[in-house]
């Protein structure tokens, strides 16, 4: 069982599921001459890794508070938040059911094979990975059907992005803040790939809070790398998400889409399609740092820095953050 907490005077439930600190790690100069530098959250440590550990903190420990008999939730075939939950599910001892894009492979691989080895249950729908608003009615449905057999099932949507579950990333600003502090710089800019918007909420939300309790301080600006049409690429749902998780943290200060930055030049033809680019973006970050992207996600995001440092959006000298979010089990499958 893991332990136990909570945030701050919010009385927030937190569980400990992942190893906290990541790394900060000097990735050397771009292009331009600015300065690279690499969060490490491909290294939470829960079932194999990657960023939605610091959601799923918050989001099991709220499952808990209302005494759950399972976890349901719902993502691509290849997503790396549902194995994640699956791992949270195995931790816990709550049973999993996954309700996945795509029909059922004649064998599991990457995500998929890792899920199955933690226990869930995987649901596969015959959806496009990119048809979200179905894919969640197939949620919908099927914690329909487990209450109507008994169970309490604590159901999360896409990404785990719901208020609770961005305050994992609301925290995650004032680990990167207290890092740079302790490297002796000062961070000009968070770059990440976003697609449905909770750690971008929650990155905002720590903005806020840190705005509001310095206002002389300076502070990065947050640069979402979109990935996904829709939800991803709406400032104001962004907004409202990063709003709900201040009103969560008895924060007063509220956030405008003036904050919100969503760079879609990156995302290729739609959500969880190569490209070029990201390919390309991957092999220089094997290479410079052995840096290990996964084609469709996160590989998308540093596209889009290395991008944005191309045309010169970056000065020379200044420090660019990127979290890296994880995704390597995608690398392991056959396409």
């Amino acid at each position: 069982m893991a332990d136990r907490g909570f945030v701050a005077q919010s009385k927030i439930s937190r569980i400990t599921l992942a190893t906290l600190p990541t790394p900060l790690e000097s990735g050397g100069k771009l292009q331009s001459g600015a300065n690279l530098w690499v969060k490490r959250d491909d290294l939470t440590g829960l079932g194999v890794g990657g960023n939605k550990a610091r959601k799923l903190e918050f989001l099991c420990g709220e499952a808990l508070d209302n005494n759950a008999t399972c976890l349901v939730t719902v993502g691509a075939a290849q997503s790396n938040h549902c194995r994640m939950t699956a791992a949270a599910g195995a931790r816990l001892n709550l049973p999993t059911h996954l309700v996945l894009s795509g029909v059922k492979p004649k064998q599991l691989e990457g995500n998929q094979m890792l899920s199955a080895m933690f226990g869930a249950t995987l649901h596969h729908t015959g959806l496009d990975a990119n048809d979200w608003a179905n894919l969640e009615s197939e949620r919908a449905k099927l914690t329909e059907e487990l209450v109507c057999s008994g169970h309490r099932p604590h159901s999360i949507p896409i990404g785990g992005s719901t208020a609770v579950g961005a305050i994992g990333y609301a925290v995650a600003f004032d680990e990167i803040i207290a890092q740079c502090n302790l490297e002796n710089f000062v961070a000009d800019a968070i770059v990440f790939t976003t697609s449905s918007g909770g750690t971008h909420a929650g990155l905002i939300a720590g903005l806020v809070r840190a705005r509001a309790n310095n206002p002389q301080k300076q502070l990065p600006k947050i640069i979402g790398i979109g990935v996904a049409k829709g939800v991803a690429l709406s400032a104001s749902r962004v907004a409202e998400l990063a709003n709900q998780t201040l009103a969560l943290l008895k924060e007063s200060a509220r956030t405008s889409q003036q904050d919100i930055i969503i760079d879609a030049n990156y995302m290729g033809s739609d959500y969880a399609v190569p490209t070029k680019a990201a390919s390309d973006a991957a092999i220089w970050a094997a290479h410079r740092g052995a840096w290990v992207l996964d084609p469709v996600y996160s590989a998308k995001g540093f596209s889009g820095l290395l991008g944005l440092d191309a045309n010169a959006e970056f000065g020379e000298n200044s420090n660019i953050v990127f979290i890296h979010t994880g995704g390597l089990p995608s690398l392991f499958v056959a396409h």
